[in-house]
């Protein structure tokens, strides 16, 4: 097939669901075609394939390759709104979102990954159409590796491991003050300064709170 018949084939397969037809299709445009906008289009649909088909480190690799190659290419905002989305999708499933299930107590790695690949989304491209999407999920991680910070305080302070648990909610403070979580980081910063017998600095947090 020439290339114009074959990247729209793939692109049916795609949106008929059939992701892994649509992979294959689209490699192998990639490996007949190496230039043009087909391929550089077909690359980034790829990666979207992966995603899809719930191959998340295939699809990290084949948009962490399309950025390098491309970093001006038209559709490069996507491209980084993608990324995001990718690692977004690893700090949880959508049930557990929607059931509000606690995944702060989890390994958060996924969450800053996600978090500074849509900051770097703003930061080149804060008129992209994704970036209000963007922002939105950005509120929902920043609030995650809020609680994941707390629940780590909350854990020093029952095991009576006073400076660990200050140090822990002074992060918080300083760090997420615009989650709802900074109210209990001051609360176990002001009881923990006062089990320490600093008292000056367990009123402070408590005016503070």
């Amino acid at each position: 097939l020439p290339v114009d018949q074959l990247y729209n084939l793939a692109t049916q397969r795609l949106h008929d669901g059939n992701y892994s037809n649509a992979e294959r299709l689209y490699e192998r445009l990639i490996a007949r075609f190496p230039y043009g906008d087909y391929n550089e289009q077909a690359q980034i649909d790829l990666a979207y394939a992966y995603y899809k088909d719930d191959n998340a480190d295939e699809a990290y690799s084949a948009i962490n390759r399309f950025i390098k190659t491309y970093p001006t290419q038209k559709h490069v905002d996507y491209a980084y709104y993608l990324r995001g989305l990718i690692n977004f999708d690893r700090t949880g499933t959508l049930l557990e979102r929607l059931t509000d299930r606690d995944k702060s107590r989890r390994d958060q790695g996924y969450g800053l990954q996600s978090f500074d690949d849509f900051s770097q989304l703003l930061r080149r491209f804060p008129d992209s159409p994704y970036a209000q999407d963007a922002r939105q999920r950005m509120v929902w991680l920043r609030n995650g590796l809020a609680q994941s910070e707390l629940n780590v305080a909350e854990y020093y302070l029952r095991r009576k491991a006073y400076v660990a648990s200050a140090n822990r909610a002074e992060y918080i403070v300083e760090h997420y003050q615009s989650s709802p979580q900074t109210a209990d980081a001051l609360a176990v910063m002001a009881k923990s300064y006062s089990e320490l017998g600093r008292q000056e600095l367990a009123q402070q947090a408590t005016s503070v709170l």
